[in-house]
C-alpha cells in the first residue's frame, strides 16, 4: 500500500510540474506574440479623457488605463483613438467643434511625441508604423452626430483622418436609433442614415454598428456594400436583454458579410451580474427613498451609493468571462470574425480582474493559448480580422 501511494504521490508531483512548465510556456509564447504581432484594440478613449485634462501619455501616467509605457509593455501598437461626441451635441454647431477638437488632441499627442505616435490612415500605415517601432493611432469616431446632416462632412472628417464611425451613442441621432434610447425615431437607420452609409462605403470609412439598435443593425446591413464592424460590443447571449450588445442572429449575419465583432471588455458587458448591478441599485435606492420618506437629492444619493457598494461590492467580471465571449463567437462565426474592442479610458472602474489596462494584452493571450487557439488564429483576433475588413473597405472605395 505504501508503494502504491508513494507511487501516486510521484504521478501528480510530475502532473503539476507538466502543468507549471505548460503555463510558464503559454506565459512566454503570449509575450512573445504580444511583442511580434500588430495588437489592434479598435476602441480606446484616450481623446475624451485628455479632453478633461491634459496628461502627458507619452510618459508613465497615474491616472487612467493607458499611456505609452504600459502600451508597450502590453504590445499594443495600434489604437484606434474614439473621437467621440456626447449626445446631447446631436443637432448643434458644438457636434462638429467638439469632434474637430477631440481630432486636434491626438495630432497634439503625435506633435508632442513624434517619435512614439504617429497617425495611421490605412492598414500600410499601420503595418509601417509597426516596423518603425512607433504605437499608430488610427481614428475612429463614436457617434455619428458630428456629421450634421451634411454629407460634405463625412468628406470632411475622412480627410481629418477618421476610419470609422460609429453611426449613434446613447440617443438617437438625426442617423441612427440607439440600443439606450426607449424612443425609436426612425425604426432602425433614417433616410439620411442611409445616404450616410452608402458615403461610408464610398470614401473608405468603416461602418459601426455598436450603439445602435437592433433594427439598425439590420438597416445597415442590407444597405452596406462592405462588411461592417462592432468596434467595440460583446455577446448578449451572456448579458439576456442588454441590446447594446450583439444577439447570435446578429453576429452570424455580421460574420456571413465578413465582418468583425470587436469584444467590449466592461464588465456589464460582459456578464448579467454586473449588468444587473447598476439597475438593481437603482431600485434599492427608490425603495429606500419610499421607507423613509425622503426626497431625491445628488448628496443622499452618494451616501446611498457608498454604503451599497459596501454591502454589496462590484461584482467585476474576469479575464477569463471575457475569454468566453471570443469562445462563444468563434463557434457561431468562426475565428474570422471576433476582435479586441476593450473600451479602455472609456468604461470608468468596471474593467475586469486581470485586464485592467494596456499593459494586460499579454494575459489575454495567455488565455487564448490556456484554451487551445493556435499561433495563426490567435493573430487573426490581434488584428488580421480587423485589417482585412478595412482594406476590403479601402478596396471598395478606391473603386467608388
Amino acid at each position: 500500500m505504501k508503494v502504491l501511494l508513494a507511487g501516486i504521490s510521484l504521478l501528480a508531483v510530475a502532473a503539476c510540474g507538466e502543468s507549471a512548465a505548460r503555463d510558464a510556456n503559454h506565459k512566454a509564447t503570449a509575450e512573445k506574440l504580444a511583442l511580434e504581432t500588430i495588437i489592434i484594440d479598435s476602441h480606446v478613449d484616450v481623446p475624451y479623457r485628455l479632453n478633461s485634462g491634459w496628461e502627458d501619455v507619452s510618459h508613465a501616467t497615474e491616472t487612467g488605463d493607458f499611456d505609452y509605457p504600459r502600451a508597450v509593455a502590453g504590445g499594443l501598437n495600434a489604437p484606434f483613438m474614439s473621437i467621440y461626441t456626447p449626445a446631447q451635441y446631436d443637432g448643434t454647431p458644438k457636434s462638429k467643434k467638439h469632434a474637430d477638437e477631440m481630432i486636434d488632441i491626438v495630432e497634439r499627442m503625435v506633435s508632442e511625441a513624434p517619435d512614439k505616435f504617429v497617425i495611421a490612415r490605412n492598414p500600410d500605415e499601420l503595418e509601417a508604423a509597426f516596423k518603425a517601432g512607433k504605437i499608430a493611432l488610427p481614428l475612429g469616431m463614436e457617434n455619428g452626430a458630428p456629421i450634421s446632416g451634411d454629407l460634405a462632412n463625412l468628406d470632411h472628417f475622412f480627410e481629418r483622418g477618421i476610419r470609422y464611425i460609429t453611426l449613434t451613442h446613447s440617443k438617437a441621432n438625426h442617423i441612427s436609433d440607439s440600443s439606450y434610447d426607449v424612443e425609436r425615431k426612425w425604426d432602425g437607420l433614417s433616410e439620411f442614415g442611409e445616404k450616410v452609409v452608402t458615403r461610408m462605403n464610398e470614401l473608405g470609412i468603416m461602418v459601426d454598428i455598436s450603439h445602435v439598435s437592433d433594427d439598425a443593425f439590420w438597416d445597415a446591413l442590407k444597405v452596406s456594400a462592405v462588411p461592417l464592424i462592432a468596434s467595440h460590443s460583446s455577446a448578449r447571449k451572456f448579458t439576456p436583454g442588454f441590446e447594446r450588445n450583439m444577439n447570435d442572429d446578429m453576429i452570424k449575419a455580421l460574420a456571413e458579410k465578413d465582418g468583425v465583432i470587436m469584444i467590449n471588455y466592461g464588465s456589464s458587458f460582459v456578464t448579467e451580474e454586473a449588468n444587473k448591478y447598476r439597475p438593481n441599485r437603482d431600485e434599492a435606492y427608490t425603495k429606500y427613498l419610499a421607507a423613509e420618506g425622503l426626497e431625491a437629492s445628488s448628496d443622499l444619493r452618494a451616501t446611498f451609493d457608498e454604503d451599497y457598494g459596501k454591502s454589496n461590492p462590484y461584482p467585476f467580471s474576469t479575464l477569463s468571462d471575457v475569454l468566453d465571449h471570443f469562445d462563444h463567437v468563434v463557434k457561431i462565426a468562426g475565428v474570422d470574425h471576433v476582435g479586441i474592442g476593450s473600451d479602455y479610458d472609456g468604461v470608468g472602474d468596471s474593467l475586469p480582474v486581470g485586464l485592467k489596462d494596456v499593459a494586460s494584452y499579454p494575459a489575454l493571450i495567455e488565455g487564448f493559448l490556456k484554451r487551445g487557439y493556435s499561433e495563426a488564429d490567435i493573430k487573426k483576433m490581434l488584428s488580421g480580422n480587423l485589417i482585412r475588413v478595412w482594406r476590403t473597405v479601402d478596396t471598395y472605395a478606391a473603386a467608388h
